[in-house]
């Protein structure tokens, strides 16, 4: 993920990042207000989804990253202490932005038939904010994303342009059995939802899961030590792309790998195996593509036309 240089965007804070409180914090006897300046001292790590933050009295407290901004673009989107603007990264705006959310649906390890006890629910949408929020100067966020509650709602225009790249993640959520609400605009986006799969796939799966499976490799020679977990995810996201260009569809629910995946989840097999599987699905991969019926690029012009209706809708 890169810094935090675009008004709106949720993105990564690097240590060392000079911030701006977007709520009060009150923490035991100290209390900051709405608008102090901070600096990050430490990142969030997938026990502890929030960043380190210590302030020019000396104290520090940790902060979900909905309530920081950078300081440099608290600056340039002209905030001042105390004001609150739709043009801002702040919780008030983003709940704001929350009615507008026309597609909710269920992901992860729920949607794929993986998940166990502690399994989290994870839902992802889109939202479609008034043509009067995107006229103004900042803007609207690309995406608006809740740590604390597992969610991520992608702005409408956002949305397509990953699906058309054949993200993983966007497919997969055009394509989960698990709607949880779905406006009469969703459901005409997911109506034509085939026309974002193309031979990008091989690519786009192709590419990420080579690199990740080097960088897990690396884990292995200098450390001693892998993610289990995302070496599972890597193999599934190989068998879907596989499905992908075999039947012109996202196979979202894996149950029928269930065990399989599972064992390599909770590291019952060896690194060695694991590799070998994924060397194996690499070249059922690559056949796959030789004979697909699916095009070469996603149909541009059909997303176009439906993001002008869309926005037209929103006038």
């Amino acid at each position: 993920m890169g810094s935090d240089n675009s008004p709106g965007s949720l993105t990564f804070l690097p240590v060392g990042t000079q911030v701006v409180t977007l709520v009060e914090n009150k923490d035991g006897h100290v209390s900051h207000p709405r608008g102090t300046v901070g600096v990050i001292t430490g990142a969030p790590t997938e026990g502890a989804p929030v960043y380190q933050v210590r302030f020019s009295d000396g104290e520090e407290t940790t902060l979900p990253r909905a309530h920081l901004i950078s300081l440099k673009l608290f600056q340039q989107s002209g905030q001042q202490s105390g004001q609150q603007s739709t043009t801002a990264n702040a919780p008030v705006d983003i709940a704001d932005l929350s009615q507008y959310v026309i597609y909710r649906c269920v992901v992860g390890s729920r949607a794929y038939g993986l998940e166990e006890a502690a399994s989290d629910t994870d839902r992802r949408g889109i939202y479609l904010p008034p043509a009067t929020l995107h006229w103004l100067l900042g803007g609207v966020p690309e995406q608006l994303e809740n740590q604390e509650t597992q969610e991520c709602y992608w702005e409408l225009q956002k949305f397509l342009a990953l699906a058309l790249r054949a993200n993983p993640n966007i497919l997969e959520c055009l394509y989960t059995p698990l709607v949880e609400m779905a406006s009469p605009l969703a459901h005409e986006l997911l109506a034509m939802r085939s026309c974002f799969l193309s031979r990008l796939v091989y690519q786009t799966y192709n590419g990420y899961v080579m690199s990740q499976f080097r960088k897990l490799g690396q884990d292995v020679r200098n450390l001693g030590t892998i993610r289990w977990k995302h070496a599972m995810h890597l193999i599934r996201l190989l068998m879907s792309g596989i499905a992908i260009l075999k039947d012109g569809s996202v196979p979202v629910r894996v149950a029928e790998h269930r065990p399989l995946l599972l064992s390599i989840r909770h590291g019952d097999l060896p690194w060695a195996e694991i590799d070998q599987l994924r060397l194996s699905l690499h070249k059922e991969f690559d056949s796959a593509l030789t004979h697909t019926s699916l095009p070469e690029r996603p149909d541009y012009d059909r997303a176009n036309a439906f993001l002008l209706k869309a926005r037209r809708s929103m006038v």
